[in-house]
């Protein structure tokens, strides 16, 4: 048949021939006339669309064809029709019996001079599974181009070409927009080149690196690389994932993120712990030997004399020593917490209420908790905040310490509470409003609830004191 050869009309041996071959190969083989008219139909139609063969006989076919894909199966048709040398292949859907569309490659071959078929004989199969893999293939591939086009990291895209002597060589296929952008390179400029060749032998060596460590892995790696680009050292947060076909990586995928500001921002803020610690340091030796000095003699000359001046100058004295101790409060307790512990609020409360000299104050734990925290350093909250109280609300205050929402812990009293203008302030360094404070409690609060990962506010207490919040508490 291909040849386009058939057995002779009145051949009745060349016709059985004929007929026992469309009718035991798996494609469909079908006739129509030249409306489009079905005159056969292969029995394979019952496997292929659930009919029987006499269920579409005398039908036009294109009754059963999509409607968006009646006018391109038309053409296909009057093609044929016109040019009978020349065979027409064309994909359309055809309504299963069922009523759902299956999709269908017809090839079309002009028959109608031949006395046997008189008609177009079309050789049809179903590819519905073919197409539905090519429409999600375009799908995914329409969403990878606007994800490549719009995400603001910077993607590149490198092949993995192995020789057979097991060398392995990278060669730039793709880069994102965003990359282009921040780099200063196209893809049109690095297409076909390797690392080497775009970065120069030292820098590109150093890519290459980590590019062979992800194919040794053969999964995703993260590294944080520095990279010249423009004369400029910029410093890349770069995550890369191999592709792998038949167990053998054959492309590579990396979204990089320029972080070298946040780099900066890091190296400068070491630099600033390192000159707290030098402060704290100076504090610590220089400044307070010479005042437990000046106590001691003062705590004697008190002892020895009566003057006015002493009670001011022991007065002075302490607040100083107050000062130094919340100053390096504040200067060792504000980093990150890197190892926590669980911790009862009862427990920690009540250590924290025996150290403070609360007078006649009372404390009440409405809710008992464990979370996750670091003891030592979350006692300085607790006892600032108790202390706080009865330096506001007096000697006969309470304060209450419990649990609020899911993840929250709140300490409030029953004092005069902070007006609604001053809390936000109420944090800051040298704010006090108690006589002879500090003024570096408060703050003390805020950096070290801040180093757990929680978020501090200020608010009115439910007796109309001052309130506290610690939210996001693990």
């Amino acid at each position: 048949m291909e040849d386009g050869t058939t057995p002779e009309r009145n051949d009745t041996h060349g016709a059985e021939w004929y007929r026992t071959l469309v009718e035991e190969v798996n494609d469909l083989a079908t006739v129509v006339d030249t409306d489009g008219r079905i005159t056969y139909v292969s029995p394979a139609v019952t496997r292929i669309l659930g009919y029987e063969p006499e269920e579409l006989l005398g039908h036009e076919g294109y009754e059963f064809v999509h409607p968006d894909d009646r006018e391109r199966n038309a053409e296909a048709v009057e093609t044929v029709i016109s040019n009978p040398s020349e065979p027409q292949t064309v994909e359309v859907r055809f309504r299963h019996a069922d009523g759902s569309w299956r999709w269908i490659e017809a090839t079309m071959r002009n028959r109608l001079d031949d006395g046997l078929i008189d008609g177009i004989l079309l050789s049809s199969r179903d590819i519905t599974e073919r197409k539905e893999y090519e429409i999600e293939s375009r799908a995914l591939a329409e969403e990878y181009e606007a994800l490549l086009n719009n995400v603001e990291d910077a993607i590149f895209m490198l092949g993995v070409n192995q020789s057979d002597g097991g060398g392995v060589r990278f060669e730039f296929e793709r880069l994102s927009p965003s990359y282009e952008r921040q780099t200063g390179l196209t893809t049109a400029e690095v297409q076909g080149r390797t690392p080497r060749d775009v970065f120069g032998d030292d820098q590109g060596a150093a890519l290459e690196a980590n590019y062979h460590r992800c194919v040794n892995a053969g999964e995703p790696i993260s590294y944080q690389e520095e990279l010249r680009v423009d004369e400029e050292a910029r410093t890349w947060q770069t995550k890369l994932a191999p592709v792998v076909a038949d167990e053998q990586t054959t492309r590579l995928i990396g979204v990089t993120r320029n972080v070298t500001d946040r780099v900066e921002r890091e190296r400068q803020l070491r630099q600033q712990n390192e000159r707290l610690d030098e402060f704290a340091s100076v504090i610590s030796h220089d400044l307070r030997n010479p005042l437990n000095i000046a106590q001691g003699r003062a705590t004697l000359l008190a002892g020895q004399a009566e003057s006015k001046h002493l009670d001011p100058l022991l007065r002075a004295l302490d607040r100083m020593e107050a000062i130094v101790e919340d100053t390096l409060t504040l200067a060792r307790q504000g980093d990150t917490i890197d190892e926590t512990e669980p911790i009862g609020l009862t427990d920690l409360v009540g250590k924290c209420w025996a150290t403070v000299d609360t007078e006649n104050a009372t404390i009440e734990i409405a809710d008992e908790m464990t979370f996750q925290a670091d003891p030592d350093r979350l006692r300085h909250v607790f006892e600032n905040l108790f202390r706080n109280a009865v330096e506001h609300g007096g000697p006969d205050v309470t304060v209450r310490v419990g649990r609020y929402d899911d993840r929250g812990i709140y300490v409030e009293d029953d004092g005069p509470g902070i007006p609604a203008a001053e809390r936000e302030d109420a944090l800051e360094a040298g704010h006090s409003s108690a006589r002879g404070g500090t003024g570096f409690g408060l703050t003390i609060v805020k950096r070290i609830v801040e180093a757990h990962g929680w978020e501090l506010s200020v608010t009115e207490g439910t007796d109309g004191g001052a309130r506290f919040e610690f939210g996001s508490v693990e």
